[in-house]
């Protein structure tokens, strides 16, 4: 039996472009709630596309946005996963795909571009690369052996991930102007192109290396926006401060790192 791990997050479906639809320290709990409506019926509609190539495959989705992204009960066809960590342990799977992605921080134009935290990192670079949350996560499934084949999000995101692994399957579902603009394809437009990309993806999986072009030791550099206050970044014996806004971490290990 196929197995499959979709990793999602808010920030990337059409229709968000707005921090008061992802953050809920803003106050907007109603916008939040309508933008993981437009995140499930996407998920649903990956679900749907792979199911359409293995309607019998073992299918997990992790809810990646940070405050929660998804409702366990709004989930079809798929398993609802929310604790810890769980793409760093990604043995037996045989492909992760992502749905809701956002770019990393500081792309222009793109909408709602982060890297973890919209608040408080300014960046991250692994080894001396540039690196945001699709390019970890892609090159920790790839340590393990599985392939990532498929990206839904904005236009930027999907050029990001483009750099990373050249053969993704992708589904563009809006195109960004402004961190907090974007033209957005409408839902059944996006879930259109979501459920043809996820099928056209998991049936291309033999030709579609696992990421590991980043390799061990790995040092990875955390720039925050503002100096750090205690308790704020890693501490122990593997973190060097370089300044108050930046540390970096040593480890032989990719999934030890917080990425």
């Amino acid at each position: 039996m196929k197995s499959f791990f979709i990793l999602t997050d808010l920030e990337g479906p059409a229709g968000v472009d707005s921090f008061t639809q992802t953050r809920p320290s803003d106050g907007f709990p109603d916008r939040i709630e309508a933008a993981k409506n437009l995140l499930a019926q996407e998920v649903n509609a990956c679900i749907e596309g792979i199911r359409s190539v293995y309607p019998d495959s073992r299918i997990d989705v992790w809810d990646g946005h940070g405050p929660g992204g998804l409702h366990k009960e709004d989930v079809v066809g798929g398993t609802y996963l929310r604790d810890g960590h769980p793409y760093k342990y990604m043995a037996g799977y045989d492909a992760l795909l992502f749905v809701g992605q956002h770019a990393m921080a500081g792309t222009f134009n793109a909408p709602l571009c982060h890297t973890y935290s919209s608040q408080t990192i300014a960046y991250y670079k692994l080894n001396d690369v540039f690196i945001g949350e699709f390019g970890a996560r892609a090159l920790i499934a790839g340590h393990q052996g599985v392939r990532t084949v498929f990206i839904s999000g904005d236009d930027k995101a999907i050029l990001e991930a483009r750099m990373f692994v050249p053969e993704i399957e992708t589904a563009v579902v809006k195109r960004g102007t402004g961190i907090e603009a974007a033209v957005h394809l409408a839902t059944d437009e996006a879930c259109r192109v979501i459920r043809e990309g996820s099928a056209k993806a998991v049936r291309r999986i033999p030709e579609i290396k696992p990421f590991t072009a980043i390799k061990p030791p790995f040092v990875l550099e955390m720039g925050y926006l503002q100096p750090m206050q205690a308790g704020e970044a890693p501490t122990g014996p593997d973190v060097e401060f370089i300044n108050d806004r930046t540390i970096r971490i040593y480890n032989r290990e990719i999934k030890d790192l917080p990425l």
